[in-house]
């Protein structure tokens, strides 16, 4: 029996595009098992900023989640304080705004074990937050830097097979770049800087200009990022 060289090729280049997608499938279900629930808990932090927006993008997130890589999610955020005694149930962090971060001691602390133990946090600036985000990721790691993250990186292909970080607003015109924080080698924090995956991700009524398009590449960016953490 002969195969055509074309055919072959393929063959193989579907392997390569799914099988990561069915490996990722299996490390998720291997990590949270059945009749757990992905959640994302959203930080409540001091200094003023608006800790609290993007408040109808995470049930969106939620809701690709399960229906498009089909794992079990809750239906909206969790708030959660870094104090707060259940912090470790919820491996992973959301943390959005535009104006100022501010970390008590006590949060620096927490959070710095928090993530050298295994969670994770995706920071998303909604433009205005990066000042002072950068200064308290100094304390909570003042030896380390938030590293450019390269458009070949796995959290930009780990399911969806993307250019890079997808600028869904304008803001200032600065391009959209990922930056993350490591600990032995694992992504602890990833930084979406300039792109605001979480405004592409709020009821349309919302931000009524943003196209359909700029919303798919933000549902995708986002299901990256969770399948990215849940995998790593």
């Amino acid at each position: 029996m002969t195969f055509n060289a074309d055919v072959l090729g393929y063959v193989i280049r579907l392997k390569a595009i799914f099988l990561p997608v069915i490996f990722s499938l299996i490390l998720i279900g291997l990590t949270y098992g059945i009749g757990e629930k992905f959640v994302v808990a959203q930080i409540r932090y001091g200094g003023g900023g608006d800790w609290y927006g993007d408040q109808t993008a995470v049930s969106t997130w939620l809701k690709f989640l399960r229906s498009r890589v089909g794992i079990e999610t809750a239906h909206d955020r969790i708030i959660i304080k870094l104090t707060d005694r259940d912090l470790y149930q919820y491996p992973f962090l959301y943390l959005v705004g535009h104006g100022n971060v501010r970390f008590s001691d006590k949060e620096v602390e927490l959070l710095r074990l928090y993530l050298m133990r295994g969670g994770f946090m995706f920071v998303n600036d909604d433009y205005g937050l990066d000042k002072s985000f950068r200064r308290e990721m100094k304390r909570v790691f003042p030896d380390r830097n938030l590293e450019p993250i390269p458009n070949n990186h796995d959290i930009y292909h780990c399911f969806y097979d993307l250019s890079g970080l997808p600028k869904i607003h304008e803001h200032d015109g600065e391009p959209a770049q990922g930056f993350g924080v490591f600990h032995e080698g694992r992504m602890v924090v990833f930084y979406a800087y300039s792109a605001d995956i979480g405004d592409g991700l709020e009821d349309q009524k919302i931000h009524p200009g943003d196209s359909s398009a700029l919303r798919e590449l933000a549902a995708k960016m986002a299901i990256n990022i969770s399948v990215y953490a849940l995998t790593h």
